[in-house]
């Protein structure tokens, strides 16, 4: 199983009825997964609107009695941290449990953040897995515990966990479903000041029982080996690395190990136990010295002097492997490593040139790059009228790629929904026009605020909705304009102009980026408009029209170079930078197993060289 599939199973074993997500990588699988489980059990699952949504939404199956949980990936717990931080203090009816799926190493997202601290923070419970398998078990147990105290837990996954395939051994699933029923509690469910003083008590009581609990958890397990100097703590997937560094290093069995499921509350007596058992101890987790400033407290309290080693040996920055833990230990025992790292190293720089460059691009055919491209043309136009350049805040999803080369889109970007805050805040302290843009999924997540701040507080700021009718970076996940939930029942198919208009905004106009002069032309006509603008660019995604096309049996004929015409310009290459536009030989050719005749190639050519495949196409040819 993938890590979040096992996940999900263990979610299924445990009776869960009610999920609700927010898709991010690298936690999208996991909601997918039990989207396509729901027909066969008596389960709800949702993809919400945001995270803050989706939280609330199985905040309240937990009121109601019902196991519920609530998934994103580190930086969506950032948009639930609202009701998040006072969930804790109404505590947990039926099982409440939030799967932070974070992100060491940055392979999809803007920060490494460490949730272990919101942990901390909320007096949440962290249960930290180390294999898929661990990930099953510890997810059905997230439940037990939850209603056993009657407190949330958070279930932390990483991404070499969530993405991870491994056998998985099945346990059970709950027999019976649950039906939900709200009992009247204002002094609980309430969140004023008189109520949270006493609710604030009661939930650092049953944090104090959780405490003591944890130290018989099997997730934690204290590994004692007689007469050793140095031991090992290890949390989560940094465990595994470390069984695999000791057999590399041939020191099996020869180093005591305390192994940490639950990094808050850490178990207190099982770490007493292994830090009297050593002078000196090495903690491996990724990311932020959580585990490592813990087993410090815990030894200062107790007044055990031990020698404690964490960040100076294993790296802050980065998601761990087992090279890297193994390099860490080395030092740490004073052993040679297993191979010569160094010499790799440099085998690898010498040989890096060599290696064609594989940045990720947008797919061929995509609308985005024409709204790019006519985005940066309707600039390039206003600079040459008013000699003032326009700045284009971007946002999170599949039109961040649109920074790279040739498009170089994006002059910043933060978060989703970002580049309409921060063009908002643009356009009242710098004198040049301020084209903002983001996508369909977003703007339903967080943009609408924003651009309700643009009419409100008068912004002159032109702001584009990328809408191809899909969450698409995540796996093309439904949202509220796409027409169907996440289990595929119909729902109204909202509109961002609509939206738009609704909230007062002039200058409202939709555009088929394919139509590329249009698009420059709108796209133009708003930079010049004095106030909010907005341009709906209206394209279904590529890959999802294909998969159509497919099911029909349809196709369009691609495009090729007319090299008599073509002089050579290169614009198709430097300024639209499809990946179907190659070089061969010197000359500007045209993959035809890549292009799929989206023609926007053909509309910008200056002396029309590039033309439709006609002759000895096949209709049938996908």
């Amino acid at each position: 199983m993938l890590g979040n599939e096992a996940i999900a199973r263990g979610a299924i074993e445990a009776g869960v009825g009610v999920v609700a997500a927010y898709p991010g990588t690298p936690s999208s699988e996991l909601t997918q997964a039990l989207v396509d489980a729901a027909k066969d059990i008596d389960m709800y699952v949702e993809w919400s609107v945001n995270e803050k949504v989706a939280f609330e939404v199985a905040l309240a199956a937990s009121m109601c009695g019902i196991r519920a949980m609530a998934v994103m990936k580190h930086v969506g717990v950032n948009v639930a941290h609202d009701p998040l931080m006072t969930a804790s203090y109404m505590g947990a009816k039926g099982g409440l449990v939030l799967v932070s799926a974070d992100d060491p190493g940055m392979w999809s997202s803007q920060n490494e953040q460490d949730n272990r601290y919101i942990g901390i923070q909320g007096y949440i419970p962290v249960l930290e897995p180390s294999s898929a398998q661990e990930a099953k078990d510890m997810m059905a147990d997230a439940f037990k515990l939850s209603e056993k105290f009657e407190h949330m837990f958070m279930l932390r996954s990483v991404t070499r966990i969530s993405h991870a395939r491994s056998d998985v051994v099945l346990g059970k699933i709950a027999a019976t479903k649950r039906k939900g029923h709200f009992e009247k509690d204002p002094s609980r469910w309430v969140c004023l000041p008189a109520n949270d003083r006493k609710n604030r008590r009661l939930m650092i009581g049953r944090l104090s029982r959780i405490k003591k609990a944890v130290n018989s958890l099997p997730y934690n397990q204290l590994t004692l080996v007689e007469g050793a100097k140095q031991g090992i703590i290890a949390c989560g997937i940094s465990y595994t690395y470390v069984l695999e560094a000791l057999r590399w290093l041939g020191l099996d069995d020869k180093l005591p190990l305390l192994k940490i499921g639950t990094p808050y509350p850490m178990p207190e007596e099982l770490t007493k136990k292994f830090i009297e058992s050593v002078p000196e101890l090495l903690v491996v987790e990724e990311l932020e010295p959580i585990v490592e400033n813990q087993v410090k407290v815990i030894a200062k309290d107790a007044d055990i002097h031990v020698r404690i080693h964490g960040k100076n040996l294993v790296p802050l920055i980065g998601e761990l492997s087992t090279r890297r833990v193994v390099e860490a230990v080395s030092k740490f025992v004073g052993a040679r490593p297993p191979l010569n790292f160094t010499e790799l190293d440099r085998l690898g720089e010498e040989t890096e040139p060599l290696v064609p460059s594989r940045p990720p691009t947008l797919c061929p055919g995509c609308p985005h790059r024409a709204t790019f491209y006519a985005i940066n043309v309707a600039c390039r136009h206003y600079k040459r009228d008013f000699k003032i350049e326009p700045v284009r805040p971007g946002d999170i999803g599949c039109y961040t790629l649109g920074y790279n080369p040739p498009l170089n889109s994006d002059d910043m970007a933060i978060c989703m929904g970002g580049a309409f805050g921060i063009g908002n805040g643009l356009s009242h302290v710098i004198d040049a026009p301020v084209v903002a843009h983001l996508g369909d999924s977003t703007f339903f997540h967080s943009g609408i605020p924003p651009m309700i701040n643009a009419v409100y507080n008068k912004a002159n700021i032109t702001m584009v909705v990328m809408d191809n009718s899909a969450t698409a970076q995540t796996g093309f996940q439904p949202h509220p304009g796409t027409g169907s939930t996440a289990q595929g029942a119909p729902a109204p198919k909202l509109k961002p102009e609509n939206i738009a208009r609704a909230c007062e905004v002039e200058f409202v106009e939709v555009i088929d980026p394919f139509e590329v002069k249009k698009t420059i032309d709108t796209i133009e006509r708003a930079l010049r408009f004095d106030g909010p603008a907005v341009v709906v660019c209206r394209r279904i995604c590529r890959v999802l029209e294909q998969r159509e096309w497919k099911r029909r049996r349809k196709t369009t004929a691609p495009y090729r170079i007319d090299l008599d015409k073509c002089n050579d310009c290169r614009l198709c290459i430097t300024a639209l930078g499809c990946p179907a536009i190659t070089l061969e030989d010197s000359n500007v050719a045209i993959d035809i197993s890549q292009c799929n005749g989206c023609g926007v190639c053909a509309e910008i050519c200056p002396v029309d060289a590039i033309i439709q495949v006609r002759s000895g196409w096949r209709e049938n040819n996908c």
